[in-house]
């Protein structure tokens, strides 16, 4: 199948890559950089077709998503979060829909999920109160989804915001992912109308007022696939990314230890390339694959087993920790080098480990759930 958005994004890697410095530095993706991604389509590869997207295959967007973060982690990432909001804007009451894309189909959404904000009943809707951190490229959004629970019950919901209810603190001061500008969203008091909200349980069960217009399989996937394989993409990326720049810088290098081999010759750096090479393929392999199932399931719209969703979860932060297990294995036989500021390999491996700390990337918790679905036991998470 040919992505063609990814063909698009390929001849736009050079400046991207010329510029990942100065994202780094500055502590945001320049909104050149965001012109070029939504010209290229990359920001409606999962946007509903009647709003001007492209409903595109999930994985011909994660590829996408990986070449960007290949040559700027920052980016790559940026791209993922603000190119799978649209997806979930999908699932909302088509009047949400018409509001932000009604008059620009290109209108971009950020996010923060943490229920941080409180909502109280109110006539027609709720009013939202709260602060929110991490709603990474909210700089380049007009609209914000935050998460929030109703005042007096564990009801958690998604609530869409327009920017001009909310303000940004620009707090993000980081080591890693420095240019996805992931700053804080703070709303005083907003009022927030029914249609402009999505229930948790609703998401978790693939039910969404959404789905009555938008009817492809698309938005028949689960959040838990979606979302978090958005999350994990830019990470792989990051370190396939850290790979080739590794061999590019370390082919013709020589050893300043006694001896002073070229590294090309040293055979611990080929079983360490061969590793790294290795859990880069296996974590692309694995995803790409469930991804692949759970759409066919969605294009036959047969129920999606619960071991393959645990399974896409369970290899999705998988993904995460091989992909950290090969940047990690590639920073360190790069000696002393890869420690300079601002050189590709450096860069990656912070990105890479900033992205690895997301609460979709927590490794232990999912592989819990994975272990106690195989045995039987009763499956919970806010992410499922």
């Amino acid at each position: 199948m040919t992505n063609q958005v990814l063909e698009r994004v390929r001849a736009l890697l050079p400046g991207i890559a010329a510029r990942a410095t100065a994202a780094d530095t500055d502590g945001a993706v320049s909104a050149e950089t965001v012109e070029e991604l939504t010209g290229a389509g990359v920001l409606r590869m999962l946007q509903p077709a009647r709003f001007g997207g492209a409903e595109s295959h999930p994985v011909r967007f994660y590829e996408v998503v990986r070449a960007l973060s290949g040559v700027c982690g920052s980016t790559g990432w940026v791209a993922s979060v603000l190119g799978v909001h649209p997806w979930q804007l999908g699932l909302f009451d088509e009047r949400a829909q018409k509001e932000v894309w009604g008059h620009d189909p290109d209108t971009l959404v950020s996010s923060s999920y943490a229920p941080a904000g409180r909502l109280t009943p109110v006539e027609g809707g709720y009013e939202l109160t709260g602060h929110w951190s991490f709603s990474s490229g909210c700089r380049h959004a007009s609209w914000a989804l935050l998460g929030g629970l109703v005042a007096g019950t564990e009801d958690f919901l998604t609530v869409l915001v327009p920017a001009t209810d909310y303000a940004i603190e620009e707090v993000w001061d980081v080591i890693g992912l420095r240019g996805t500008a992931s700053d804080d969203i703070v709303v005083g008091r907003a009022f927030v109308p029914e249609h402009r909200t999505l229930r948790n349980d609703e998401q978790a069960r693939v039910r969404g007022p959404g789905q009555r217009v938008n009817t492809g399989p698309l938005y028949r996937m689960p959040f838990a696939t979606i979302f978090t394989s958005a999350v994990t993409a830019p990470v792989v990326g990051a370190a396939s990314g850290c790979y080739g720049a590794y061999l590019s810088a370390m082919r013709d290098r020589v050893r300043t230890s006694p001896g002073g081999v070229r590294f090309s010759d040293d055979p611990f750096a080929h079983v360490a390339v061969a590793r790294a090479a290795s859990e880069i393929d296996a974590a692309i392999l694995q995803m790409d694959r469930n991804v692949s199932e759970i759409y066919e399931c969605a294009v036959e719209a047969c129920e999606i087993p619960l071991e393959l969703r645990l399974r896409t979860r369970r290899d999705q932060v998988r993904g995460t920790e091989r992909a950290l297990h090969a940047i990690d294995l590639l920073f360190t036989t790069a000696g002393g080098n890869s420690l300079k500021r601002g050189n590709p390999v450096e860069r990656a491996w912070r990105d890479a480990h900033a992205g690895g700390v997301h609460v979709a990337n927590d490794v232990e918790r999912a592989l819990a759930m994975y272990g106690r679905g195989a045995f039987g036991l009763p499956v919970e998470d806010n992410l499922f």
